[in-house]
């Protein structure tokens, strides 16, 4: 039976990321990047599809795991009838190559050990030729190439490698696995201990950048920790997880691509990076998302690869049978090529946010703007598929078209408190008109909430960021009935569906359910907050705390019936939300480019 989500820890040299379970595992690796085919696929399978086992003979879980002080060096350790042994599981920072340092460490007595290396390139589908080689062990299959350097004996059985060694109390034996392309010649591998001190060093000197000292400093610091893993250094994208298909449901088909770099999340990773000290990521992010969305505004995608790349596309691996048995397997995300309003008004809320925090701007990023509202000028009116990506008909999204009035409001500030050029008279006439056409078509008067979209009965989470971005005051009545309404139909002891995917003769186009969204959760601890409940908002934000495993991730969605993390790991999205949701609650604001104005001080607009 494959571990539970939450058994996971992550290892990370911001360019890939690996996960490792409790029992020594490491069952999802993807080199040399984050969206690369996966050379270790056992998370989405079983052990045939690769994976790299280390630890006691006898097997099991950890005794106990954690992540040493402010870094992402996992130390596992185990106690067996014959004594103590830890495991040091390490991603050092990238050099020639990407490695993937195991060092086994002798606490007490004489643990006898077993390694199994079962690499299989491409997602499971090939088996490499593996051969010793220069004091170590090489595997090569078509494009891919990965060394073993270790002191201990290595022998094969089964197309997978072995070793049985005994480790004694002060002993230390290292496993250095580095990849590099086939034709070229193999790198240089990692010195264990230089290795060590030089990943501890720089997530230590990292984590002492962040400038939170609320009440959560540890859940915010690891949430960050984990943020700076899912970052492509290279380019500075962040991607929404580390992985792909691990079900919203389990045994469901709604299993989805993360491995990519979404629109809509920029705005509250701004606020999170530029909320806590890290102004250098925020930058990165910011030119990023410039280079990305660069071009013609029509042809704005809701994500993009780890470089900006737009070719995404859909494909299922039908030889893996799922993390517990939830099939597809997909890779690509056909999304990317949906029509979602509410991006446009996002990408110009994110680069809002960057100007009013005083991150330097070129003038092209306000000429990309002014292309992106002309396109918002003339397409707002449009039904589309919503920041969800439903795959059923389009329709007129409420959250898109408050995203479209905001990314108009944002214009409109940046001429008159920057002095930018453009057509302020113009934009600010439609922004009013939007909200008017919100307010009377997309407000159930007799429920006193707004609805999911134009005509519709049901609810959507998003709703609960009307007031945060601005578009109604805290305090409008319609606020208190908008929240109160999803609390009471979407939300379940505080944790919060997307919405209903029966409602309206069902919204999204798929079959089955899915757990309570993470970030919705984080939304409605905002939403009680800003409604004047802080009491409920806190117990809700440690409530939300209590769900991380025990090293401090946290995946997209929760299973209420199960108790169990479900969906893609460690999602972006999730971590994102608490450290905004932590600032908040803590009398930091993350109201969208805060404002006196946007926090509920400004009169509300006619409807």
């Amino acid at each position: 039976m494959a571990p539970l989500i939450e058994d996971y820890a992550l290892l990370g040299d911001l360019h890939t990321a690996a996960l490792l379970a409790r029992d020594g595992g490491i069952d999802w690796l993807c080199l040399p990047r984050f969206d690369s085919p996966a050379c270790f696929a056992a998370l989405l399978h079983d052990e045939h599809a690769g994976t790299w086992r280390l630890g006691p003979a006898a097997g099991g879980p950890a005794t106990r795991r954690r992540y040493l002080g402010d870094t992402l060096i996992m130390a596992s350790e185990w106690d067996t009838p014959d004594g103590t042994v830890r495991v040091l599981d390490f991603m050092p920072p990238r050099g020639e190559a990407p490695d993937v340092v195991r060092i086994v460490e002798g606490v007490s007595g004489r643990v006898p050990m077993r390694m199994l290396l079962r690499l299989r390139f491409d997602y499971g589908s090939v088996i490499p030729w593996v051969r010793h080689q220069d004091g170590g062990l090489a595997a090569v299959a078509g494009p891919d190439a990965v060394w073993l350097r270790t002191p201990v004996d290595l022998h094969g059985d089964d197309k997978a490698t072995h070793a049985e060694f005994t480790v004694e109390a002060g002993q230390r034996i290292p496993f250095v696995l580095t990849h590099h392309a086939s034709h070229l010649p193999h790198p240089k591998a990692a010195e264990p201990d230089q290795a060590l001190a030089d990943t501890r060093r720089f997530w230590a000197g990292w984590s002492s950048q962040c400038r939170y000292r609320g009440p959560w400093r540890d859940a915010v610091r690891r949430a960050l920790i984990t943020l700076k893993a899912l970052t492509y250094v290279p380019t500075g994208g962040i991607l929404a997880a580390a992985t792909t298909s691990l079900p919203e449901q389990l045994g469901g088909s709604r299993n989805w691509d993360y491995r990519y770099c979404w629109l809509r999340d920029a705005t509250f990773t701004l606020q999170a990076l530029l909320g806590t000290g890290y102004t250098r990521e925020a930058r990165a992010w910011r030119e990023w998302l410039v280079r990305a969305v660069a071009g013609d505004p029509g042809d704005l995608q809701i994500m993009y690869g780890l470089d900006g790349s737009r070719r995404l596309p859909e494909s299922t691996l039908d030889w893996l049978g799922g993390y517990e048995k939830s099939a597809p397997v997909r890779v690509g995300n056909a999304a990317a090529g949906q029509f979602q309003l509410d991006v446009w008004g996002e990408v110009l809320d994110g680069l809002h946010l960057a100007r009013e925090a005083g991150l330097p701007t070129a003038e092209p990023a306000w000429d990309l703007q002014r292309g992106l509202l002309d396109f918002l000028e003339s397409h707002w009116d449009q039904p589309d598929n919503s920041l969800w990506e439903v795959r059923g008909p389009r329709r007129h999204f409420v959250h898109s078209k408050v995203m479209a009035w905001a990314g108009l409001d944002r214009a409109v500030r940046t001429v008159e408190n920057h002095h930018l050029d453009g057509p302020v008279g113009q934009w600010r006439a439609l922004r009013d008109r939007i909200h008017r056409d919100v307010c009377e078509h997309g407000y159930d008067e007799d429920r006193n909430t707004f609805t999911q979209f134009y005509g519709s009965r049901g609810l959507d989470a998003a709703l609960l960021l009307i007031p945060r971005v601005g578009f109604l005051p805290w305090h409008d009545r319609r606020v208190h009935g908008t929240v109160e309404a999803v609390r009471t139909e979407l939300a379940h002891d505080g944790f919060v569906r997307r919405y209903d995917p029966d409602a309206d003769g069902g919204v999204d186009g798929l079959p089955g359910h899915e757990g309570s969204f993470l970030a919705c959760a984080f939304w409605l601890a905002d939403a009680l907050h800003g409604t004047g409940r802080e009491d409920d908002a806190q117990r809700l934000f440690e409530k939300l705390l209590g769900l991380r495993n025990d090293v401090g991730l946290l995946s997209e969605e929760y299973d209420t019936e199960r108790g169990r993390q479900v969906g893609n790991t460690p999602q972006a999205f999730s971590v994102v939300g608490l450290v905004n949701t932590a600032r908040h609650l803590g009398g930091t604001p993350t109201v969208t480019s805060a404002s006196r104005e946007q926090q509920g001080l400004r009169e509300t607009p006619a409807g």
